[in-house]
């Protein structure tokens, strides 16, 4: 499973954009949005919404999880 730094890299990278036009969208500098792909600052949940608006793509994915998972029922709920 990829971490959200690589997803948010390669995301950015397959649709040919720059660190500086991503930046640009969500409002901060080519440098913070570089952290953020390094992994050196979290992101902030209002820039993870942004970008899943901004590609068109659920913030699960982002994240690096799967984008529909299916809840697994927890053995204590089981039905024997």
């Amino acid at each position: 499973m990829k971490t959200y730094q690589e997803r948010i890299r390669d995301i950015r990278e397959d649709a040919d954009l720059t660190q500086t036009e991503v930046a640009k969208e969500l409002g901060i500098r080519q440098t913070v949005y570089s952290r953020y792909e390094r992994g050196e600052n979290l992101m902030p949940i209002t820039h993870l919404v942004t970008l899943a608006k901004f590609y068109g793509t659920s913030a699960d994915y982002l994240l690096g999880l799967p984008d529909n998972p299916q809840p697994s029922t927890p053995p204590h709920r089981q039905k024997y």
